[in-house]
């Protein structure tokens, strides 16, 4: 068994992989599951005795190995964390000329209004009168972080 510095190359493998395991769990994403369980196995394999860099067979059974595990590793992650979709950006000078519906009463001067556009909902002004929830609207112009509406007749 390959020696370092009073510890065994199989404990260390071991100790990395699972660092990279736990960051990976506090901050998922990184993508350092793969290698983190790579590591352990390898370390798993060093521990058990299976000489994988003393002869050229233990080089291909380690690399092989390695391969599989992170396959599977792949395979379990995307199992476990599906693909979200990605959020939807919209630009504010895009959104002139869509039509929504008031969710809350949509008042002049004010943005204590709101109005759902394209799934999300936007705090609203009208350059007319009030407004009430339930109408549909167009957008007229975008300001900030607020937008301008008129009601659709």
């Amino acid at each position: 068994m390959v020696e370092l510095v009073g510890l065994s190359f199989g404990w260390l493998l071991v100790v990395i992989g699972t660092i990279f395991l736990v960051i990976e769990a506090i901050n998922p994403g990184f993508f350092i599951a793969v290698p983190g369980t790579v590591l352990i196995i390898l370390g798993v394999l060093l521990l058990l005795g299976v000489d994988i860099f003393g002869s050229s067979i233990g080089v291909v059974a380690g690399v092989a190995i390695a391969i599989v595990v992170s396959l599977f590793t792949i395979w379990f992650y995307r199992r476990i964390n599906p693909d979200e979709k990605s959020p939807v950006t919209i630009s504010r000078d895009s959104l002139v000329g869509l039509e929504g519906k008031v969710v809350k009463k949509v008042i002049p001067d004010s943005l204590s209004g709101k109005v759902l556009l394209a799934g999300q909902e936007w705090s609203a002004r009208s350059n007319e009168g009030d407004i009430p929830a339930g109408s549909r609207v167009r957008v007229v112009d975008s300001m900030g972080v607020h937008i301008v509406v008129e009601e659709v007749k």
